[in-house]
């Protein structure tokens, strides 16, 4: 997009044609019209093995190769620097399989994470008898990763940070540039970064951030399946590999790919790309301004009823937070106030319940249980319209207890 323009945007997405508004995109964003016509044409067209010399097994090549550039592009990467793979989780899984942490060394783990940034490195601990500290807000009421609360978790013995630029409960922003600043004050020690939940909302630059390892989803970024890991110089150097023996081992992709780069999915990517457009500051600017509306309008809503519990920035600036929102109610059981809004629309809104895969943050910091929270998480294809159905919606539900 070369500007931004709510209809325009919605037009490019033909899943919202149907009569469904999606509040849910925290778990997943619906799909660029194009995205799915990259997909159709490669596996119509194309769908053969790569590297072979025959003209078809070439211009499969070609779009594959097309996509990772267009991938690391985004961020601002070299491609020898990113992995594409099936998911955050299993990308997360196989970057900790290629440490080679000595034993004794400690692993700082954020508690508020989604469980992908975190299962992975408790076994990673158990497997090479790894210390872990558990880097766990002090507010209870608005938790929110500090770096100055690192001085007291790091040491010499520091190998790996691990956090979420934000929650995908919470919402919340977290620095991360002053967070790997205090980070690279131990020597050798690495930053790990889930950016699942940041990355649908902002401009991503990996050079500015100054993190050595980064991930997000691209289907919470409009596009296929498939998820994506970027790794620092440092943190190249801190990985084996896990590729086959005759491979050179000297990209991310060789180390860590696992043949999990999707032919057709990876070829799909640079139609996301395209979509952001050739100035992606402006555009991602431009979707900011709008989710800013978006989440004003609802967390206004919120925090006038004095029977709803905010979890997050109660605020609706856009550097605080993301338009990912969650609460809860007195007297009302999470699934219960989704059920009633889903059965007063006709199932017409889509909004969700529960943990969402973020168990520990719902459990230990929150203290809330299974019921967890509701989340309404919103996306620059959504509508101020929307949201004041919504809140109409929430309105009758509410009134009625």
């Amino acid at each position: 997009m070369s500007t931004f323009n709510i209809q325009s945007a919605r037009e490019a997405f033909p899943a919202l044609k149907q009569n469904q508004v999606f509040f849910e995109n925290a778990g997943g964003s619906q799909t660029l019209g194009s995205v799915v016509e990259a997909i159709t044409n490669y596996l119509t067209k194309t769908n053969v093995q790569l590297g072979a010399t025959y003209p078809t097994s070439v211009k499969s090549s070609q779009l594959y190769a097309e996509g990772y550039e267009a991938a690391a592009k985004y961020i601002n990467s070299p491609t020898e620097n990113i992995v594409l793979g099936s998911s955050t989780t299993q990308l997360f899984r196989n970057l900790s399989f290629a440490f080679k942490f000595p034993a004794g060394s400690e692993l700082v783990i954020s508690s508020i994470d989604h469980e992908a940034n975190i299962a992975a490195w408790l076994d990673l601990a158990d497997r090479l008898s790894l210390k872990i500290k558990w880097w766990t807000p002090k507010s209870k009421e608005n938790p929110k990763l500090l770096a100055s609360d690192l001085p007291e978790l790091l040491t010499d013995k520091t190998v790996l940070v691990t956090c979420t630029h934000a929650s995908n409960v919470l919402g919340t922003i977290h620095d991360i540039k002053a967070i790997a600043a205090e980070v690279h004050k131990i020597k050798d020690a690495v930053l790990c970064v889930d950016g699942v939940a940041y990355s649908p909302h902002r401009h991503l630059d990996m050079q500015d951030l100054g993190v050595d390892f980064y991930c997000f989803s691209w289907y919470k970024v409009y596009g296929p399946h498939i998820a994506m890991l970027y790794a620092s110089p440092l943190g190249m150097s801190t990985t084996k590999s896990l590729g086959h023996y005759f491979n050179p081992h000297a990209t991310l992709q060789h180390k860590l790919g696992l043949a999990g780069s999707s032919y057709e999915l990876t070829a799909a990517i640079p139609a996301v790309v395209a979509y952001i457009g050739a100035s992606p500051k402006e555009t991602w600017s431009a979707i900011e301004k709008h989710e800013g509306e978006l989440q004003t309008l609802l967390l206004d809503y919120l925090n006038s009823r004095k029977d709803v519990t905010i979890y997050g920035e109660k605020s609706a600036d856009t550097k605080l937070r993301v338009a990912t929102i969650s609460f809860t109610v007195a007297g009302w059981k999470s699934k219960d106030v989704v059920d009633k809004v889903e059965e007063l629309s006709n199932g017409e809104m889509a909004i969700r319940w529960g943990g969402m895969y973020s168990v520990r943050l719902l459990e230990d910091v929150l203290g809330l249980g299974y019921d967890g929270v509701v989340r309404v998480s919103m996306v620059h294809y959504n509508t101020v319209d929307e949201v004041k159905r919504l809140i109409g919606l929430f309105e009758q539900v509410l009134e009625k207890k």
